[in-house]
């Protein structure tokens, strides 16, 4: 059963009072799959949001800094998005009149152990290091990036990837060292914020099928990525505000189902719920659910497992490649250790990827291989990200099962491919099988049924969008 089927025998029923009485649902986790589904179903039921943290958002998390004598919004978490790949947030985004602005997404290599440095903005970036035009390992990761990109994407194309991980896909096909430790496993780590041996683990199938979709296995007509002008919190904030009972800083203690309904405890006291949602981690649902999971709960949520990344926003520019030329949008920085069992150190230069009217760079890293200096320091923040080994992969697709049984959906980010688009999918994929199906998604069906791709008003709301 794939991702998003309703269950046979679902669907409307889920609804224990019956017909089109309004429930009371509690969600609890307030990232964008909460806040999705809170949202969603709160036209139409009365839904109660539990976030055990001080802010709403999860990894939309926006703060200000103040920097050349002027403050701005900047983001720390959720970053970057397109049309392509993330059509339900930029649905989302339009229904909330949401702004947004174009972005950069240039990725560059900086190491220590070889040292040695390049970025793919141009050719004045990939031998901005000389000695790379000397160096035969340096073109044959060049040849192997062009072999690569036309081999997978047939692979992708024709879904006939092997089911085997990436590690072994690149030891089969003979790729070399330089190709791996220099450009794929660096990008990969950078997007999926997870260690370089557990990226070599992901199973090939889905890394080939995720890059396909993403554009990654091109040179040319590659998405344009954009970011939300003024920082998510500007989505964030507009769904708060329609939602009319959101509670910070309350964890959902303990949860007991049974036939009536859902007792959800926390610093509130004891509510009574006619449905639960699960919009957190796996494993923080699977810890609330404690003594009440089923079997098939403890197996899947149990299943997937978290990386702990620490995000530090500062202003040293030693974080970034030596030479400034390299600088790009995103940095993966490597310091000394086993090219695959270095953990991964990505800095951001949010000059770039955000509108900002700083003149001095201003850099997000991630998990930050040598500390910056104290005075320019600004803020450091934790965050988890889910990954996706087969285990976790299997686990997915287990996931349907779950739903609605004992009164309890899930959702997340954790569903998908851990990014802000699969964690509002599996939202919308909850509330439908509730009955409230997302106003763009119903668009679109309408239009499918009369044969039209688009009309004139939702082409106009695209092109708004990336004006």
């Amino acid at each position: 059963m794939k991702m998003g089927e309703i269950p046979h025998g679902m669907g409307l029923r889920a609804n224990p009072a019956g017909g089109e009485q309004a429930m009371r649902i509690a969600v609890v986790g307030a990232g964008v799959a909460g806040l999705g589904s809170a949202w969603l179903l709160s036209r139409q039921h009365n839904v109660t949001l539990f976030e055990a943290g001080s802010y709403l958002g999860g990894h939309a998390n926006t703060v200000d800094v103040t920097l050349d004598g002027v403050t701005h919004p900047v983001d720390t978490g959720f970053l970057v998005f397109n049309r392509r790949t993330y059509p339900n947030l930029c649905g989302l985004f339009r229904e909330l009149g949401v702004p947004v602005a174009k972005s950069e997404m240039s990725f560059a290599v900086s190491l220590k152990e070889p040292h040695i440095e390049w970025a793919g903005t141009d050719l004045l970036s990939l031998f901005a290091q000389r000695s790379n035009l000397g160096r035969s390992a340096f073109w044959g990761m060049l040849s192997d990036i062009f072999r690569f990109n036309r081999e997978t994407t047939l692979l992708a194309r024709e879904h006939a990837a092997p089911d085997i991980s990436l590690g072994e896909y690149l030891d089969r096909h003979n790729y070399g060292e330089a190709f791996r430790y220099w450009y794929l496993v660096p990008m990969a780590a950078a997007i999926w914020s997870c260690p370089t041996q557990q990226m070599l683990a992901y199973p090939v199938s889905t890394f080939l099928r995720f890059c396909h979709n993403h554009g990654l296995l091109q040179i040319f007509d590659r998405p344009l990525w954009m970011t939300v002008e003024g920082g998510s919190r500007a989505y964030v904030q507009r769904i708060a505000a329609s939602l009319p009972d959101v509670r910070l800083s309350s964890p959902v203690l303990n949860v007991e189902r049974s036939a009536g309904g859902v007792s959800v405890v926390s610093r509130h006291g004891t509510e009574r719920f006619d449905a639960i949602i699960f919009a957190c981690h796996s494993d923080q649902a699977l810890r609330i659910l404690d003594g009440q999971a089923s079997q098939l709960e403890r197996a899947v949520l149990g299943a997937i497992n978290y990386q702990h990344n620490r995000a530090v926003l500062h202003t040293d520019t030693r974080l970034l490649p030596r030479r400034e030329r390299v600088w790009a949008a995103w940095n993966y920085m490597a310091g000394e250790g086993a090219a695959d069992r270095r953990p991964v150190s990505v800095s951001y230069l949010l000059n770039r990827l955000q509108p900002t009217p700083f003149k001095t760079p201003l850099v997000l890293s991630l998990n930050p291989f040598e500390e910056p200096v104290a005075d320019k320091l600004i803020r450091s923040f934790e965050y988890e990200h889910p990954v996706f080994d087969q285990a976790a992969i299997d686990a997915q697709a287990h996931l349907p099962m779950l739903q609605g049984r004992n009164r309890t959906w899930f959702c997340g980010a954790w569903t998908g491919y851990g990014f802000h688009e699969d964690g509002l999918k599996s939202a919308m994929d909850v509330a439908a099988m509730m009955g409230v199906v997302a106003p763009w998604r119903a668009r679109r069906l309408a239009l499918a049924s009369t044969g039209h791709v688009a009309d004139a008003q939702e082409i106009a709301g695209l092109q708004e969008m990336s004006a």
